[in-house]
Protein backbone atom coordinates (compact mmCIF):
# COMPACT_ATOMS: atom_id res chain seq x y z
CA UNK A 1 0.00 0.00 0.00
CA UNK A 2 2.95 2.21 0.80
CA UNK A 3 3.84 2.85 -3.19
CA UNK A 4 -0.14 4.60 -3.53
CA UNK A 5 1.77 7.82 -2.29
CA UNK A 6 3.39 7.73 -5.33
CA UNK A 7 0.15 7.05 -7.34
CA UNK A 8 -1.10 10.53 -7.41
CA UNK A 9 0.01 11.25 -4.50
CA UNK A 10 -3.85 11.79 -3.12
CA UNK A 11 -2.91 10.75 0.63
CA UNK A 12 -1.40 13.68 1.53
CA UNK A 13 -4.20 15.59 0.13
CA UNK A 14 -7.23 13.69 1.40
CA UNK A 15 -7.44 14.66 4.52
CA UNK A 16 -7.14 18.86 6.24
CA UNK A 17 -8.20 20.57 8.79
CA UNK A 18 -7.93 24.73 9.73
CA UNK A 19 -5.22 26.40 10.64
CA UNK A 20 -7.05 29.95 11.07
CA UNK A 21 -5.62 31.27 7.29
CA UNK A 22 -6.48 35.25 7.05
CA UNK A 23 -8.29 37.26 5.51
CA UNK A 24 -5.69 37.70 3.07
CA UNK A 25 -6.01 35.75 0.02
CA UNK A 26 -2.59 35.86 -0.60
CA UNK A 27 -1.99 33.73 1.94
CA UNK A 28 -1.88 30.32 0.76
CA UNK A 29 -0.42 28.71 3.31
CA UNK A 30 -2.09 24.46 3.04
CA UNK A 31 -3.77 24.01 6.00
CA UNK A 32 -3.12 20.70 7.64
CA UNK A 33 -4.18 16.95 8.32
CA UNK A 34 -6.74 15.72 10.54
CA UNK A 35 -9.58 12.98 9.07
CA UNK A 36 -11.72 15.15 6.24
CA UNK A 37 -14.95 13.64 7.15
CA UNK A 38 -14.93 15.24 10.48
CA UNK A 39 -13.78 19.20 9.28
CA UNK A 40 -15.92 20.24 5.95
CA UNK A 41 -19.43 21.30 7.84
CA UNK A 42 -18.53 25.34 7.59
CA UNK A 43 -18.52 28.09 5.16
CA UNK A 44 -14.77 28.95 6.49
CA UNK A 45 -13.86 25.22 6.52
CA UNK A 46 -14.68 25.46 2.60
CA UNK A 47 -12.93 28.58 2.43
CA UNK A 48 -9.38 26.76 4.24
CA UNK A 49 -10.41 24.32 1.43
CA UNK A 50 -10.35 26.38 -1.63
CA UNK A 51 -7.26 27.56 -0.58
CA UNK A 52 -5.33 24.51 -0.71
CA UNK A 53 -6.58 24.08 -4.35
CA UNK A 54 -5.05 27.36 -5.11
CA UNK A 55 -2.02 26.70 -2.73
CA UNK A 56 -1.24 23.80 -5.36
CA UNK A 57 -0.56 26.28 -8.02
CA UNK A 58 3.10 27.29 -5.86
CA UNK A 59 4.24 23.30 -5.64
CA UNK A 60 7.53 22.97 -7.26
CA UNK A 61 5.82 20.63 -9.81
CA UNK A 62 3.34 23.09 -11.05
CA UNK A 63 4.19 26.70 -11.33
CA UNK A 64 6.84 27.16 -8.57
CA UNK A 65 9.28 25.64 -11.24
CA UNK A 66 7.79 22.86 -13.36
CA UNK A 67 5.71 24.77 -15.57
CA UNK A 68 8.77 27.49 -16.74
CA UNK A 69 11.27 24.34 -17.15
CA UNK A 70 8.41 22.79 -19.78
CA UNK A 71 7.15 26.03 -21.42
CA UNK A 72 10.51 27.67 -21.57
CA UNK A 73 13.54 25.31 -21.25
CA UNK A 74 12.63 22.92 -23.85
CA UNK A 75 11.75 25.48 -26.17
CA UNK A 76 14.43 27.58 -28.24
CA UNK A 77 14.31 30.50 -25.48
CA UNK A 78 16.51 29.34 -23.03
CA UNK A 79 19.30 26.83 -21.92
CA UNK A 80 21.03 25.47 -19.48
CA UNK A 81 24.87 26.89 -20.02
CA UNK A 82 26.17 25.46 -16.56
CA UNK A 83 25.53 21.93 -15.32
CA UNK A 84 25.84 23.02 -11.70
CA UNK A 85 21.85 24.59 -12.19
CA UNK A 86 20.26 20.87 -12.35
CA UNK A 87 21.20 17.32 -14.34
CA UNK A 88 17.36 17.04 -14.42
CA UNK A 89 17.17 20.71 -16.11
CA UNK A 90 20.04 19.65 -18.61
CA UNK A 91 18.47 16.45 -19.83
CA UNK A 92 14.54 18.83 -20.30
CA UNK A 93 17.14 21.20 -22.68
CA UNK A 94 19.02 18.30 -24.35
CA UNK A 95 16.28 16.17 -24.69
CA UNK A 96 17.55 13.32 -22.91
CA UNK A 97 15.32 13.12 -20.09
CA UNK A 98 13.68 9.49 -19.63
CA UNK A 99 10.65 8.61 -17.42
CA UNK A 100 12.54 8.68 -14.00
CA UNK A 101 13.56 12.07 -14.78
CA UNK A 102 12.30 13.79 -11.60
CA UNK A 103 10.63 16.44 -13.39
CA UNK A 104 8.12 13.96 -15.21
CA UNK A 105 7.07 12.61 -11.92
CA UNK A 106 7.38 16.03 -9.68
CA UNK A 107 5.25 17.61 -11.91
CA UNK A 108 3.01 14.73 -12.26
CA UNK A 109 2.18 14.40 -8.89
CA UNK A 110 2.01 18.19 -8.27
CA UNK A 111 -1.07 18.25 -10.39
CA UNK A 112 -2.63 15.74 -9.37
CA UNK A 113 -2.10 16.53 -5.48
CA UNK A 114 -3.74 19.95 -6.94
CA UNK A 115 -7.02 18.17 -8.64
CA UNK A 116 -7.04 16.06 -5.35
CA UNK A 117 -7.67 19.04 -3.51
CA UNK A 118 -9.83 20.46 -6.11
CA UNK A 119 -12.14 17.19 -6.02
CA UNK A 120 -12.31 16.95 -2.36
CA UNK A 121 -13.93 20.55 -2.41
CA UNK A 122 -16.19 19.93 -5.31
CA UNK A 123 -17.30 16.55 -3.34
CA UNK A 124 -17.98 18.09 0.31
CA UNK A 125 -19.67 21.28 -0.43
CA UNK A 126 -22.76 20.72 -1.50
CA UNK A 127 -23.37 18.95 2.02
CA UNK A 128 -22.11 22.11 3.84
CA UNK A 129 -24.94 24.96 5.16
CA UNK A 130 -23.96 28.38 3.00
CA UNK A 131 -24.67 30.93 0.81
CA UNK A 132 -26.23 30.10 -1.86
CA UNK A 133 -23.90 32.67 -3.93
CA UNK A 134 -20.60 31.84 -2.45
CA UNK A 135 -20.70 27.88 -2.90
CA UNK A 136 -21.57 28.33 -6.85
CA UNK A 137 -18.52 30.66 -6.91
CA UNK A 138 -16.48 28.56 -5.11
CA UNK A 139 -17.38 26.09 -7.35
CA UNK A 140 -16.85 28.33 -10.36
CA UNK A 141 -13.50 28.59 -8.99
CA UNK A 142 -12.49 24.99 -8.02
CA UNK A 143 -13.81 23.53 -11.48
CA UNK A 144 -11.67 26.24 -13.16
CA UNK A 145 -7.90 25.88 -11.10
CA UNK A 146 -8.94 21.84 -12.22
CA UNK A 147 -9.48 22.46 -15.74
CA UNK A 148 -6.14 24.26 -15.89
CA UNK A 149 -3.94 22.29 -13.99
CA UNK A 150 -5.49 18.97 -16.28
CA UNK A 151 -4.71 21.24 -19.44
CA UNK A 152 -0.99 21.08 -18.48
CA UNK A 153 -1.45 17.88 -17.89
CA UNK A 154 -2.88 16.84 -20.99
CA UNK A 155 -0.68 19.07 -22.95
CA UNK A 156 2.53 17.58 -21.31
CA UNK A 157 1.57 14.24 -21.44
CA UNK A 158 -1.02 13.33 -23.36
CA UNK A 159 -3.68 10.58 -22.75
CA UNK A 160 -3.85 10.79 -18.27
CA UNK A 161 -5.49 9.19 -15.83
CA UNK A 162 -9.16 11.60 -15.50
CA UNK A 163 -10.06 11.85 -11.89
CA UNK A 164 -13.14 13.86 -11.09
CA UNK A 165 -13.81 12.76 -7.45
CA UNK A 166 -11.53 12.72 -4.36
CA UNK A 167 -9.62 9.38 -3.45
CA UNK A 168 -10.61 8.49 -0.25
CA UNK A 169 -8.83 4.94 0.35
CA UNK A 170 -5.32 3.63 -1.38
CA UNK A 171 -7.35 0.89 -3.11
CA UNK A 172 -9.38 3.88 -5.57
CA UNK A 173 -5.88 4.76 -6.98
CA UNK A 174 -5.51 1.13 -8.72
CA UNK A 175 -8.64 1.64 -10.38
CA UNK A 176 -7.54 4.17 -12.79
CA UNK A 177 -5.54 4.07 -16.04
CA UNK A 178 -5.00 6.94 -19.07
CA UNK A 179 -7.84 8.17 -20.58
CA UNK A 180 -7.67 9.76 -24.02
CA UNK A 181 -6.92 13.52 -24.25
CA UNK A 182 -10.65 13.70 -26.33
CA UNK A 183 -12.32 12.69 -22.47
CA UNK A 184 -9.90 15.22 -21.07
CA UNK A 185 -10.78 17.81 -23.20
CA UNK A 186 -14.10 17.43 -22.73
CA UNK A 187 -13.81 17.76 -18.80
CA UNK A 188 -11.66 20.74 -19.63
CA UNK A 189 -14.51 22.23 -21.44
CA UNK A 190 -17.16 21.15 -19.02
CA UNK A 191 -15.35 22.73 -16.13
CA UNK A 192 -14.55 25.87 -17.63
CA UNK A 193 -17.93 26.45 -18.60
CA UNK A 194 -19.32 25.82 -15.78
CA UNK A 195 -16.88 28.20 -14.30
CA UNK A 196 -17.75 31.55 -16.71
CA UNK A 197 -20.72 30.91 -15.54
CA UNK A 198 -20.31 30.60 -12.24
CA UNK A 199 -17.51 33.02 -11.18
CA UNK A 200 -17.78 37.13 -11.32
CA UNK A 201 -15.98 39.42 -13.71
CA UNK A 202 -13.82 40.97 -10.69
CA UNK A 203 -12.60 41.30 -7.33
CA UNK A 204 -11.79 44.17 -4.68
CA UNK A 205 -9.53 43.81 -1.52
CA UNK A 206 -8.15 40.83 -0.50
CA UNK A 207 -9.73 38.74 -2.96
CA UNK A 208 -7.43 40.52 -5.97
CA UNK A 209 -5.95 37.30 -7.50
CA UNK A 210 -8.90 34.77 -7.44
CA UNK A 211 -10.07 32.83 -11.21
CA UNK A 212 -13.12 35.43 -12.94
CA UNK A 213 -15.53 34.81 -15.65
CA UNK A 214 -12.40 36.22 -17.83
CA UNK A 215 -10.36 33.97 -17.20
CA UNK A 216 -12.26 30.91 -17.71
CA UNK A 217 -13.39 32.39 -21.15
CA UNK A 218 -9.71 32.77 -22.02
CA UNK A 219 -8.44 29.23 -20.95
CA UNK A 220 -11.62 28.10 -22.93
CA UNK A 221 -10.75 30.30 -26.00
CA UNK A 222 -6.98 28.68 -25.35
CA UNK A 223 -7.99 24.83 -25.06
CA UNK A 224 -10.67 25.69 -28.16
CA UNK A 225 -7.23 26.64 -30.18
CA UNK A 226 -5.24 23.88 -28.98
CA UNK A 227 -7.72 21.47 -30.21
CA UNK A 228 -8.14 23.46 -33.53
CA UNK A 229 -11.49 24.51 -33.56
CA UNK A 230 -11.22 27.39 -35.15
CA UNK A 231 -14.65 28.83 -34.77
CA UNK A 232 -15.16 28.07 -30.85
CA UNK A 233 -12.01 29.73 -30.67
CA UNK A 234 -12.90 32.85 -32.88
CA UNK A 235 -16.60 32.67 -30.51
CA UNK A 236 -14.91 32.59 -27.06
CA UNK A 237 -11.77 34.88 -27.85
CA UNK A 238 -14.08 37.42 -29.62
CA UNK A 239 -16.56 37.59 -26.04
CA UNK A 240 -13.17 38.94 -23.92
CA UNK A 241 -11.91 41.17 -26.41
CA UNK A 242 -15.28 42.70 -27.54
CA UNK A 243 -16.14 43.03 -24.10
CA UNK A 244 -19.55 41.22 -24.70
CA UNK A 245 -19.05 38.63 -22.49
CA UNK A 246 -19.24 41.03 -19.45
CA UNK A 247 -15.49 41.14 -19.26
CA UNK A 248 -13.10 44.15 -19.50
CA UNK A 249 -9.97 44.12 -20.30
CA UNK A 250 -6.96 46.74 -22.23
CA UNK A 251 -3.41 46.25 -22.75
CA UNK A 252 -0.93 48.50 -19.89
CA UNK A 253 0.57 51.17 -21.93
CA UNK A 254 4.10 50.38 -21.13
CA UNK A 255 5.46 46.93 -20.97
CA UNK A 256 7.55 47.28 -18.51
CA UNK A 257 4.53 48.45 -16.35
CA UNK A 258 3.52 45.24 -16.65
CA UNK A 259 5.71 42.50 -14.40
CA UNK A 260 7.08 42.77 -11.12
CA UNK A 261 5.67 43.46 -7.44
CA UNK A 262 4.15 46.80 -7.94
CA UNK A 263 2.10 45.74 -11.26
CA UNK A 264 0.26 42.67 -10.22
CA UNK A 265 -3.16 42.00 -11.24
CA UNK A 266 -3.23 44.83 -13.32
CA UNK A 267 -5.67 45.88 -16.79
CA UNK A 268 -4.17 43.14 -18.75
CA UNK A 269 -3.64 40.58 -16.56
CA UNK A 270 -6.63 38.02 -16.74
CA UNK A 271 -5.02 34.91 -14.22
CA UNK A 272 -1.41 34.82 -11.71
CA UNK A 273 -0.68 32.41 -9.53
CA UNK A 274 -0.32 34.68 -6.80
CA UNK A 275 3.19 34.89 -4.57
CA UNK A 276 3.86 37.00 -1.51
CA UNK A 277 7.52 37.21 0.39
CA UNK A 278 7.82 36.72 4.11
CA UNK A 279 5.15 34.54 4.67
CA UNK A 280 6.74 31.51 5.51
CA UNK A 281 6.83 29.42 2.17
CA UNK A 282 4.45 31.78 0.19
CA UNK A 283 7.13 33.66 -1.97
CA UNK A 284 8.33 33.14 -5.25
CA UNK A 285 11.40 31.75 -5.87
CA UNK A 286 12.12 33.48 -9.76
CA UNK A 287 14.56 36.12 -8.91
CA UNK A 288 17.23 33.59 -7.68
CA UNK A 289 15.93 31.13 -10.22
CA UNK A 290 16.62 33.08 -13.29
CA UNK A 291 20.00 35.21 -11.59
CA UNK A 292 23.24 33.65 -13.19
CA UNK A 293 25.18 31.56 -11.38
CA UNK A 294 28.28 33.14 -10.03
CA UNK A 295 26.66 36.78 -10.12
CA UNK A 296 26.66 37.00 -6.24
CA UNK A 297 24.64 40.06 -5.52
CA UNK A 298 25.39 42.00 -8.62
CA UNK A 299 21.74 41.00 -10.22
CA UNK A 300 19.86 40.15 -7.24
CA UNK A 301 20.99 41.30 -3.97
CA UNK A 302 19.58 38.82 -1.63
CA UNK A 303 19.82 34.72 -2.33
CA UNK A 304 21.67 32.37 -4.19
CA UNK A 305 21.73 33.15 -7.96
CA UNK A 306 20.86 29.61 -9.83
CA UNK A 307 21.40 30.11 -13.20
CA UNK A 308 18.52 28.60 -14.68
CA UNK A 309 16.37 29.44 -17.97
CA UNK A 310 19.22 30.97 -19.75
CA UNK A 311 18.34 33.20 -22.69
CA UNK A 312 19.61 31.90 -25.56
CA UNK A 313 21.90 34.14 -27.93
CA UNK A 314 19.42 33.43 -30.93
CA UNK A 315 16.74 34.42 -28.70
CA UNK A 316 18.04 37.73 -27.68
CA UNK A 317 19.24 38.04 -31.93
CA UNK A 318 15.59 37.60 -32.90
CA UNK A 319 13.51 40.57 -32.04
CA UNK A 320 13.40 43.41 -34.60
CA UNK A 321 15.55 46.53 -34.19
CA UNK A 322 13.31 49.15 -31.50
CA UNK A 323 11.74 46.14 -30.29
CA UNK A 324 10.77 47.75 -26.68
CA UNK A 325 10.28 44.23 -25.38
CA UNK A 326 13.61 43.07 -25.34
CA UNK A 327 15.56 45.00 -22.69
CA UNK A 328 12.79 44.32 -20.30
CA UNK A 329 12.68 40.48 -20.65
CA UNK A 330 16.09 39.95 -20.45
CA UNK A 331 19.87 41.61 -20.51
CA UNK A 332 23.03 39.83 -22.02
CA UNK A 333 25.49 41.41 -18.77
CA UNK A 334 25.67 42.75 -15.22
CA UNK A 335 28.79 43.85 -13.00
CA UNK A 336 30.14 42.28 -11.06
CA UNK A 337 33.30 44.21 -8.55
CA UNK A 338 33.59 46.81 -11.25
CA UNK A 339 33.92 44.52 -14.29
CA UNK A 340 31.40 43.88 -17.29
CA UNK A 341 30.71 40.17 -17.52
CA UNK A 342 29.03 38.75 -20.30
CA UNK A 343 26.22 36.60 -19.23
CA UNK A 344 22.54 36.21 -20.65
CA UNK A 345 19.57 36.29 -18.03
CA UNK A 346 15.93 36.61 -17.70
CA UNK A 347 15.29 40.26 -16.12
CA UNK A 348 11.15 39.77 -16.26
CA UNK A 349 11.14 38.51 -12.66
CA UNK A 350 14.07 40.30 -11.06
CA UNK A 351 13.26 41.75 -7.82
CA UNK A 352 14.29 42.03 -4.31
CA UNK A 353 13.49 38.64 -2.32
CA UNK A 354 12.64 39.06 1.34
CA UNK A 355 15.04 36.11 2.12
CA UNK A 356 16.65 33.20 -0.65
CA UNK A 357 13.65 32.08 -3.24
CA UNK A 358 11.37 34.32 -1.34
CA UNK A 359 10.27 36.75 -3.62
CA UNK A 360 6.80 38.71 -4.16
CA UNK A 361 6.89 38.19 -8.07
CA UNK A 362 3.42 36.51 -8.96
CA UNK A 363 3.27 34.24 -11.98
CA UNK A 364 0.98 35.37 -15.00
CA UNK A 365 -0.70 32.47 -16.59
CA UNK A 366 -3.19 34.71 -18.50
CA UNK A 367 -2.95 38.29 -19.50
CA UNK A 368 -4.43 39.93 -22.43
CA UNK A 369 -2.02 40.12 -25.09
CA UNK A 370 -2.08 37.04 -25.07
CA UNK A 371 -5.86 36.60 -26.20
CA UNK A 372 -5.31 39.52 -28.91
CA UNK A 373 -2.53 37.33 -30.77
CA UNK A 374 -4.80 33.93 -29.88
CA UNK A 375 -7.46 35.70 -31.41
CA UNK A 376 -5.50 36.90 -34.04
CA UNK A 377 -4.32 33.31 -34.44
CA UNK A 378 -7.95 31.90 -34.72
CA UNK A 379 -9.27 34.38 -37.20
CA UNK A 380 -6.32 33.42 -39.19
CA UNK A 381 -6.67 29.69 -39.67
CA UNK A 382 -10.69 30.29 -40.05
CA UNK A 383 -9.36 31.84 -43.45
CA UNK A 384 -7.17 34.65 -44.53
CA UNK A 385 -8.06 37.99 -44.91
CA UNK A 386 -5.90 41.24 -46.52
CA UNK A 387 -5.71 43.31 -44.22
CA UNK A 388 -8.27 42.81 -41.95
CA UNK A 389 -9.40 42.46 -38.29
CA UNK A 390 -6.82 39.52 -37.34
CA UNK A 391 -3.94 42.37 -38.82
CA UNK A 392 -5.62 44.87 -36.50
CA UNK A 393 -5.13 43.16 -33.15
CA UNK A 394 -1.79 41.88 -34.18
CA UNK A 395 -0.70 45.18 -34.64
CA UNK A 396 -1.79 46.33 -31.33
CA UNK A 397 0.78 44.10 -29.67
CA UNK A 398 3.54 45.49 -31.98
CA UNK A 399 2.19 49.55 -31.59
CA UNK A 400 3.41 48.65 -27.77
CA UNK A 401 6.46 47.05 -28.36
CA UNK A 402 7.34 50.37 -30.40
CA UNK A 403 7.72 48.66 -33.88
CA UNK A 404 6.17 49.39 -37.17
CA UNK A 405 2.50 47.86 -38.27
CA UNK A 406 2.42 44.94 -40.82
CA UNK A 407 0.22 44.60 -43.53
CA UNK A 408 -1.13 42.45 -46.56
CA UNK A 409 0.84 44.93 -49.10
CA UNK A 410 4.12 46.89 -47.83
CA UNK A 411 7.39 48.73 -49.68
CA UNK A 412 9.37 46.80 -46.99
CA UNK A 413 9.22 42.85 -47.17
CA UNK A 414 9.69 42.04 -43.75
CA UNK A 415 6.08 43.92 -42.56
CA UNK A 416 4.36 42.58 -45.81
CA UNK A 417 2.26 39.75 -44.77
CA UNK A 418 0.51 38.18 -47.79
CA UNK A 419 -0.44 34.99 -47.01
CA UNK A 420 -1.92 32.91 -44.62
CA UNK A 421 1.21 30.91 -44.12
CA UNK A 422 3.04 33.81 -43.51
CA UNK A 423 0.49 35.74 -40.79
CA UNK A 424 0.64 32.63 -39.34
CA UNK A 425 4.33 32.38 -38.90
CA UNK A 426 4.42 36.37 -37.49
CA UNK A 427 1.94 35.34 -35.26
CA UNK A 428 3.89 32.45 -33.92
CA UNK A 429 7.10 34.81 -34.01
CA UNK A 430 5.14 37.65 -32.32
CA UNK A 431 4.20 35.38 -29.39
CA UNK A 432 7.97 34.12 -28.53
CA UNK A 433 8.67 38.18 -27.89
CA UNK A 434 5.49 39.22 -26.46
CA UNK A 435 5.28 36.13 -24.10
CA UNK A 436 8.93 35.68 -23.42
CA UNK A 437 9.59 33.51 -20.60
CA UNK A 438 5.93 33.36 -19.28
CA UNK A 439 5.73 29.66 -19.99
CA UNK A 440 4.28 29.51 -23.20
CA UNK A 441 6.90 29.09 -25.95
CA UNK A 442 6.75 25.04 -25.88
CA UNK A 443 3.34 25.00 -25.95
CA UNK A 444 3.16 26.71 -28.98
CA UNK A 445 5.53 25.24 -30.72
CA UNK A 446 3.67 21.80 -29.86
CA UNK A 447 0.05 23.20 -30.98
CA UNK A 448 0.75 24.85 -33.85
CA UNK A 449 2.86 21.34 -35.17
CA UNK A 450 6.48 23.20 -35.37
CA UNK A 451 8.17 22.07 -32.70
CA UNK A 452 10.27 19.50 -34.27
CA UNK A 453 10.91 21.69 -37.54
CA UNK A 454 12.58 23.89 -34.67
CA UNK A 455 13.87 22.26 -32.44
CA UNK A 456 15.47 19.05 -34.31
CA UNK A 457 18.77 20.40 -35.00
CA UNK A 458 18.85 20.43 -30.91
CA UNK A 459 18.33 17.19 -30.74
CA UNK A 460 14.33 16.39 -30.46
CA UNK A 461 12.55 13.21 -31.68
CA UNK A 462 9.05 12.73 -33.13
CA UNK A 463 7.66 11.21 -30.29
CA UNK A 464 9.39 13.59 -27.93
CA UNK A 465 6.54 16.34 -28.27
CA UNK A 466 4.82 14.90 -25.29
CA UNK A 467 6.81 13.83 -22.12
CA UNK A 468 7.46 10.21 -20.54
CA UNK A 469 4.80 8.71 -17.88
CA UNK A 470 6.69 8.75 -14.73
CA UNK A 471 8.17 5.10 -14.16
CA UNK A 472 7.13 5.42 -10.76
CA UNK A 473 3.11 5.26 -11.94
CA UNK A 474 3.78 2.05 -14.37
CA UNK A 475 5.29 0.27 -11.89
CA UNK A 476 2.78 0.54 -9.30
CA UNK A 477 -0.12 0.39 -11.66
CA UNK A 478 1.07 -1.70 -14.83
CA UNK A 479 -2.06 -3.15 -15.39
CA UNK A 480 -3.60 0.12 -16.51
CA UNK A 481 -0.86 2.52 -17.13
CA UNK A 482 1.20 2.48 -20.44
CA UNK A 483 4.12 4.73 -21.44
CA UNK A 484 4.06 7.08 -24.44
CA UNK A 485 5.81 5.85 -27.29
CA UNK A 486 9.43 6.36 -27.88
CA UNK A 487 10.32 5.95 -24.25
Amino acid sequence: MKNYKILFAAGALALFTATGCSDDFLDLAPISQQNSNNFYKTPEDMKNALTAVYGSLQYGGQYYSSMSIIGELRSDNTEITNPAAGADQQAVDDFTNVPVTSISSNTWNAHYQGIQAANILLDRINNVTMDDNLKERYIGEAKFLRALMYFNLVRIYGDVPLVISAINNPQEGYTYGRESTQKVYELIISDLTEAENALPASYTGADLGRATKGAAMALLGKVYLTQKNWSLAVEKLSQVVEGTGQVNYSLVDDYANLFGPANENNAESIFEVQFKGGLNGEGSPYSNQFAPIGSGTAVVAVGNPLGQNIPTNEFFQSYEEGDLRRTVSMDTSYILNGNTVRHNYIKKYISTPVSNLDSDVNWIVLRYADVLLMYAEALNEQGFVPDGPAFDYLNQIRKRAGLEEVSAVNENPALQLDSQAAFRLAVEKERRMELAFEGHRWFDLVRTGRALEVMASQGMQAHQALFPIPQSQIDINPGLMTQNPGY
